[in-house]
């Protein structure tokens, strides 16, 4: 059979293969774990970049380029809801007609053009490379479109044409411009109280990269043994807080490397502080962390207990949150141990210790700047799933101390539904108790309202939005 005679090729340019940019790759991959599997990038993101700074080679990551790395995933992140809502004003499709990966690619390059110093060029280039390589040629022309178009002006000007004026809707124009969803602004609004500076304040501190804060375990490690890290300040707040300023690597620290130290918010130090040093009437010996997973405030409290000789029980409902807990607790100078149990169906008698801690399971909606997802993630509904767990565990802990003890009630959110009245309905059922001011616990911390429990924020003490009540059980 005689052969066809090929056809002519056209004329035009000669086909390129697309450049691989790991930095990039890598920053989809992460986005994509969070969109696929409700991950946290806080998780998906370490092992990322470990695999790759092990790789030989182009492909071997640099420090330059993992913080590039870090910076396109959180800031993405972060800066969803307006970044969604500049490329909605750029398409011509609903944005829920946009494929995830392609929303993804957008929104990784939108966050260069608007929220990085890459040249604009460059940012369109790099993103269109990175669609032809996890897209293919055809999806790569359209987002080479739509970022050409959001390239045209910078982000002011984009925010003042899709967010609406303040002054027709305060709420919706707060979200678009600080990339909140508009029930969490609200719920925040309500917290904080206030005019428009307030939540201003609080949301772009939302949007802004946290510190890391080491903690120094008493008897174990001593806030001058961190300060002599490269890159290391004092805390704020806490005695045993120490700040690692940017670029600082809590695993490259030998303390945290050997147990001895650990990396926990200076709001949470504070919670476990409070609870240590609140008076008592009668003994001071038993101590119990209630919901002490993944371990951080059980650690502080086991180390300031065995300065007293007292024993700490630390319970965790999951068996695998209780094994973390138990290697942060490892190494510690006094008695205490570590069980897996469910804390709204005690493992111990009533009215058997003098100390109690619940930390209970929240929205999490304090911690947006360290899990900026979150914010996307969750929803009104969900503060009604955690409200029976919040007020059974308050209850117990009620039951768990002795008369004249004391139970701290902590939780990660400042959500009115999650604190003051979780606090309320439950003190309404155990009339022999009462509220202590926890401000003079927390010496030299400023702005801590009218009491008697205390409410961090981000933008006023540098520390998660932590919410605190300590209450005393009389009788």
């Amino acid at each position: 059979m005689s052969e066809q005679p090929r056809r002519p090729r056209k004329p035009g340019k000669p086909y390129r293969r697309p450049q691989k940019d790991p930095v990039r790759i890598l920053a989809f991959e992460a986005l994509r774990a969070v969109d696929e599997r409700d991950a946290y990038a806080n998780l998906v993101l370490p092992p990322l970049l470990r695999k790759a700074r092990e790789k030989e080679g182009p492909e071997k990551f640099d420090a330059r380029d993992a913080a590039l790395a870090t910076e396109l995933v959180y800031g993405t992140l972060r800066r969803q809801g307006t970044y969604d809502a500049i490329i909605a004003d750029c398409v011509d499709r609903p944005l829920r007609e946009v494929d995830p990966p392609v929303l993804d690619v957008l929104s990784l390059g939108v966050h260069q053009l608007l929220g990085t110093r890459i040249p604009s060029h460059a940012a369109v280039s790099a993103s269109v490379e990175l669609a032809r390589v996890v897209l293919g040629d055809g999806r790569a022309k359209f987002v080479n479109a739509v970022l050409r178009k959001v390239a045209r002006d910078d982000l002011d000007g984009w925010l003042e044409r899709v967010a609406p004026p303040y002054d027709e809707d305060p709420e919706d124009h707060l979200a678009v411009v600080h990339s909140h969803p508009r029930w969490v602004v609200s719920a925040l609004w309500d917290s904080l109280g206030g005019g428009r500076t307030g939540i201003e304040e609080l949301l772009a501190a939302d949007n802004e990269r946290p510190e890391v804060t080491l903690v120094a375990r008493p008897g174990r490690a001593t806030p001058d043994e961190l300060l002599g890290e490269e890159a290391a300040v004092p805390g704020r707040w806490s005695p045993y807080a120490v700040r690692l300023s940017e670029g600082g690597e809590p695993g490259a620290v030998e303390a945290v490397r050997e147990g001895r130290a650990g990396v926990q918010d200076e709001g949470s130090q504070l919670v476990a502080l409070a609870l240590a040093n609140a008076p008592l009437d009668g003994p001071d010996r038993r101590w119990l962390d209630g919901c002490a997973g993944p371990g951080g405030k059980a650690a502080l409290l086991g180390a300031l207990a065995a300065e007293r000789g007292a024993f700490l029980l630390a319970s965790e409902k999951q068996p695998h949150r209780a094994g973390l807990v138990a290697r942060a607790l490892d190494g510690n100078p006094g008695p205490y141990q570590v069980i897996a149990a469910d804390g709204t169906r005690p493992a111990w008698r009533p009215g058997s210790f003098d100390r109690v801690l619940v930390d209970v399971p929240c929205t999490g909606l304090g911690a947006l700047r360290r899990r900026p997802e979150a914010r996307w993630r969750r929803r009104p509904q969900d503060l009604d799933g955690f409200a029976p767990l919040q007020r059974g565990l308050l209850r117990s802990a009620l039951e768990a101390v002795r008369a004249g003890g004391v139970v701290a009630y902590a939780t990660c959110s400042p959500h009115l539904a999650e604190t003051r009245a979780v606090v309320a309905d439950v003190l309404k059922q155990h009339p022999g108790t009462e509220l202590l001011d926890a401000r003079p616990l927390l010496p030299g911390v400023p702005d801590l309202g009218e009491g008697p429990d205390v409410q961090l924020w981000p933008h006023l003490h540098g520390t998660d939005a932590m919410y605190l009540a300590l209450v005393r059980r009389t009788s």
